[in-house]
């Protein structure tokens, strides 16, 4: 299943070229992650409250074509692959039928002190995209 998650590139998104930062699209793509968390029922402020937090592990990603100002903007996101310690989502930034970025980004769980924990038991048991 495909989360689907709708943007408007704001001046403040932009360089001096005129076009989407790149360091912006990673903002985007967290917003769509918060966004999918909401969605499927896990409270990350109650998580937090418990002592476990989620961490970005990895991100990689590739720019195929740039944003400007005033574009609407859609971050699709898949749950890719999971296991109890981790899962990697594949998220995109399409602007039409354009595919302007796509980024593999492994997600896991701190807890106290920075120590791994296990993903909340909800997450786990979602089904692949």
């Amino acid at each position: 299943m495909t989360h689907r998650f709708s943007l408007r590139v704001y001046y403040e998104d932009t360089d001096m070229a005129g076009i989407v930062y790149y360091a912006n699209y990673l903002k985007f793509i967290e917003r769509a992650r918060s966004d999918w968390v909401r969605e499927i029922g896990i409270d990350q402020l109650a998580m937090k409250a418990d002592g476990v937090v989620f961490a970005v592990r990895r991100v990689e990603a590739d720019y195929l074509a740039p944003a400007v100002f005033d574009d609407q903007l859609e971050v699709r996101t898949t749950l890719d692959a999971i296991t109890p310690a981790r899962m990697v989502m594949g998220q995109e930034v399409w602007r039409d039928q354009t595919c302007l970025f796509r980024a593999a980004v492994t997600i896991v769980c701190i807890g106290t002190g920075g120590k791994p924990a296990r993903l909340p038991a909800k997450l786990r048991s979602i089904p692949l995209s």
